[in-house]
């Protein structure tokens, strides 16, 4: 399955992917963005959910990336 199908498939059943799946596509798509800031912003972001414990909360805080997701999809 393609990155991009993947991303789709998360975006249509965000609420029922864990959020290691999540944080793997993120981790996948990080690099590709243009802006290296975008990409140190983001793995920062990922860090903190990773110290997180809480499947719940971290759900939560996956779900403030969501954005990330769709700019992948509409190209960067």
């Amino acid at each position: 399955m393609s990155l991009e199908d993947q991303i789709k498939q998360t975006l249509n059943g965000f609420e029922n992917t864990t959020s290691e799946k999540i944080i793997e596509i993120l981790s996948k798509i990080k690099p590709e963005f243009k802006s290296k800031l975008i990409s140190e912003y983001l793995q920062g972001k990922i860090y903190k959910i990773l110290e997180v414990n809480d499947e719940a909360e971290r759900k939560k805080l996956c779900y403030a990336l969501k954005p990330y997701l769709d700019w992948y999809l509409q190209g960067l």
